[in-house]
């Protein structure tokens, strides 16, 4: 035997337009979530690649010139 509820409220069949506006918007915002978490990895992947091996990024040309300067400048003022 099925008891009765009290207080159950029967819900409305929301109409078909409403219901797949917001099928679109939840699907839109799932693959936003998606993307950013892409997003998110490769900047993730990208810091600890410099942090491991900072000197890979740099070009080789900007960090050598700066020691031969300043080696000379060390043998002057020395």
């Amino acid at each position: 035997m099925a008891e009765p509820t009290y207080g159950a409220v029967p819900s409305p069949e929301p109409d078909s337009l409403s219901s797949s506006f917001l099928a679109v918007e939840q699907r839109a915002a799932v693959v936003l979530v998606l993307v950013l978490l892409l997003f998110l990895g490769m900047l993730m992947v990208r810091c600890f690649r410099i942090l491991l091996d900072p000197y890979r990024s740099m070009p080789s040309s900007n960090w050598t010139d700066c020691t031969d300067k300043d080696a000379l400048d060390y043998r002057i003022v020395s």
